[in-house]
């Protein structure tokens, strides 16, 4: 029995039963979301200025 599962194992690993692998395509970003990213990274900037004020004062 022990060998009929190796075979069977052996057999099901084999690479012809392997999906081949479809390389994902990246997608353009749209307006929206350049916008967005660019409101966020404005508001990172601004806390980490307003941390840094805070943090020199005392």
């Amino acid at each position: 029995m022990r060998c009929l599962t190796v075979v069977l194992i052996t057999l099901n690993a084999l690479p012809v039963f392997a999906k081949s692998f479809d390389r994902p395509i990246p997608q353009a970003q749209s307006a929206t979301a350049e916008f967005w990213f660019a409101l966020g990274s404005i508001a990172m900037i601004a806390a980490l200025v307003l941390v840094q004020r805070l943090v020199a004062r005392k």
